[in-house]
């Protein structure tokens, strides 16, 4: 039986805390930046953590969790 492989789209896009959560870059910060407001902009920069709910979805397509 060969090795599992971790989903390839879902390992670019999340990466795991020192705590064992998941975190990723929030959407929505890649252009038409001129319309949205400082105050949005400042907090798409803060990365987002997966919730617990999809948790679990995550550790099947990310076989090093």
């Amino acid at each position: 039986m060969p090795k599992m492989k971790s989903h390839r789209g879902a390992a670019k896009r999340f990466r795991k805390t020192g705590s064992g959560k998941l975190r990723f870059q929030k959407q929505n910060k890649r252009h038409i930046l001129t319309k949205k407001s400082s105050k949005r902009k400042r907090q798409l920069r803060e990365p987002g953590l997966v919730s617990r709910a999809d948790r679990s979805r995550l550790r099947q397509l990310l076989s090093y969790l």
